[in-house]
């Protein structure tokens, strides 16, 4: 697995350790660096995976509008050079993309036969690198998530939780819309589908939470959530997404539509609602004994 920080690889581990019957090998920079595509193969030969997780990505969906090159560089090129790398090894592959391929302005949620346009930079580099993963390895698995959250690092849930330990109502945009995903899903169906890909089912699909809701709305489930475990919780106030000024575009209604993956993979995901709920409850948790210590 590429990655060893970000949500999806911390994800990723827990439930392979829970598991128990995966060995799953997690490198990150400076050994594996996907800005230095020099390093993709040595360490996959010394490794010899069966499949590769490309779980390291460029992530910051604002920045990218100032850094493409280097949006660029981590998602398309290095992204297509860890495939080739896989390919190399005999590998199959499983890249991990996103909604923001989308521009968000269908009225039904998406699904992978729906043609792509990305609004941001961040959007266009993760497009590209579905291309270019396809392009360097036959064996690949693509799958579009979105709205990621989880109990590690920076995420929507988190941020909320956070403001509403010293604000009482926090504005959220009320008008865009999405599927939320918890990673910890994600990776469960990740090592759901290791020993499961062949040629009968490589390809595009998309992976999220069952429903979709607005950042609004998961707000205020989150908020809820987590006052039912005396953690912290606040009213919402809703707010335009043209109010909330940022650097990137954002889609404004982009739920996927992952039954083409539960079908071939036999597997189904839960609804947002109950992934949204045990990670605001395990952060907001966390929250309550870091304060009474």
């Amino acid at each position: 697995m590429s990655g060893r920080s970000g949500q999806l690889a911390r994800c990723l581990m827990e439930k392979a350790a829970l598991r128990g019957d995966i060995e799953l090998i997690a490198i990150g920079r400076p050994e594996l660096d996907l800005m230095r595509t020099e390093t993709l193969l040595p360490v996959l030969e010394e490794v010899r995976p069966e499949m590769v997780i490309s779980a390291a990505a460029y992530t910051a969906v604002d920045k990218a509008e100032s850094e493409p090159t280097e949006a660029f560089a981590i998602n398309c090129d290095g992204a297509g050079a860890l495939a080739a790398a896989a390919e190399r090894v005999g590998a199959s592959v499983v890249h991990i993309s996103s909604d923001y391929v989308f521009a968000g302005d269908k009225t039904k949620p998406y699904a992978e036969g729906d043609p792509a346009s990305p609004l941001s930079a961040y959007g266009l580099s993760k497009y590209a690198g579905e291309l270019a993963v396809s392009a360097a390895n036959p064996k690949s698995v693509i799958l579009r998530t979105a709205w990621a959250h989880s109990p590690y690092g920076g995420n929507f849930i988190r941020t909320m939780l956070n403001l509403a330990t010293t604000k009482k109502t926090v504005n959220v945009v009320g008008d865009r819309y999405g599927s939320p995903t918890s990673m910890l899903d994600v990776a469960e169906a990740i090592l759901h589908i290791a020993g499961r890909i062949d040629e009968r089912n490589y390809g595009l699909y998309h992976l999220t939470c069952r429903g979709s809701t607005s950042w609004a709305g998961l707000a205020r489930h989150v908020f809820a959530a987590s006052r039912a475990v005396d953690g912290p919780w606040a009213d919402v106030a809703e707010i335009s997404g043209d109010d909330y000024k940022a650097a990137a575009q954002r889609p404004v209604a982009s739920p996927l539509v992952s039954a083409l993956f539960e079908r071939r993979f036999s597997w189904a995901m839960p609804s947002w609602q109950q992934s949204a709920t045990e990670v605001a409850q395990r952060i907001a948790s966390e929250m309550v004994l870091l304060k009474a210590h």
